[in-house]
């Protein structure tokens, strides 16, 4: 075998690996938080933030939230296994090999500091508590009903984060955008949750749609969501954004009311399109409107 041959045969192997484990870490669900730290780092910059500052802030992002993933997999095995919806994830973890599970996990966690430490150093002494806050998700349904508020937290530290990064401080509208998007989380995981009932019952872990029943739980995630808007539209209180954002904010109002109509409690088959199409929609075009708001302004 040639060492041309080695190379390539080397090559394709390393991609399979990385292809399953962007896989296992559901990847394509960066989505969610990474328009929201988008449009707090134009909010600091006051405009287009410096190219340095904004690829740091995204390969932060992407790092932080890739490790949380990988890192939830892998303690999680012992639950997730004996999920039909998450079976999948345990064999997966054995085509690739926990090794490099935790090889992959490690090596986000340092890109993540490292980026942290290239943008200011208040972004530097944030990191570890970011870190702790992502990985701490991982066990919360062992003994809290509220985890889905954790997960919310988690994914709401991207727009403080992102404000930090070109600024170098802290101040109300990352906050207001922080808590949008721990509600919006919170919202929608409830929603999610709602078909894994049975096997939080089984299993003894802990959720809302378990303490509360389904019904309850869809109720509480259209009031989490009503408060989210109520944010959104506070967060031009504190920025220079005008109509255009406030028009953006409306159609996101409108996109969760029919997120909710999807989802009823005898009937779950429509979860994934409300989990996934439409809160992409939800925070991939009101960063759009935002960004747009910005430069007309």
């Amino acid at each position: 075998m040639s060492e041309t041959h080695k190379v390539k045969m080397g090559f394709s192997y390393l991609l399979k690996k990385i292809t399953s484990i962007f896989d296992l870490i559901k990847f394509s669900h960066t989505i969610f938080s990474f328009p929201f730290a988008v449009m707090s780092a134009f909010l600091a910059a006051g405009g287009m933030p410096g190219l340095k500052q904004l690829l740091l802030i995204l390969a932060a992002l992407i790092a932080a939230r890739s490790a949380a993933m990988s890192f939830n997999r892998l303690v999680d095995t012992s639950y997730d296994i004996h999920n039909p919806r998450t079976a999948y994830r345990v064999e997966l973890q054995k085509k690739i090999g926990r090794k490099y599970v935790w090889i992959f996990t490690f090596l986000c966690v340092i890109l993540f500091i490292i980026c942290a430490w290239l943008l200011n150093r208040l972004a530097f002494y944030m990191s570890p508590l970011a870190i702790l806050v992502v990985f701490g998700y991982s066990y919360t349904k062992r003994f809290t009903h509220l985890s889905h508020f954790v997960l919310g937290i988690a994914l709401g530290l991207s727009p403080l984060g992102a404000w930090v990064g070109i600024q170098g401080t802290l101040a109300a509208p990352p906050f207001l955008l922080s808590l949008a998007v721990v509600l919006w989380t919170a919202g929608f995981d409830i929603i999610y949750a709602c078909q894994d009932v049975e096997h939080d019952i089984k299993s003894g872990l802990y959720s809302l749609p378990k303490k509360l029943g389904i019904k309850g739980a869809l109720i509480l995630s259209a009031v989490l969501h009503l408060f989210m808007v109520g944010v959104l539209l506070a967060v031009s209180r504190y920025t220079d954004l005008g109509i255009l954002y406030t028009i953006g904010v409306c159609i996101v109002a409108a996109l969760l009311i029919y997120e909710h109509s999807l989802v009823r409690p005898k009937d779950l088959s429509k979860i994934n399109t409300a989990f996934f199409t439409v809160n992409g929609i939800i925070s991939v075009g009101l960063m759009g409107i935002t960004l747009l708001d910005i430069f007309v302004r």
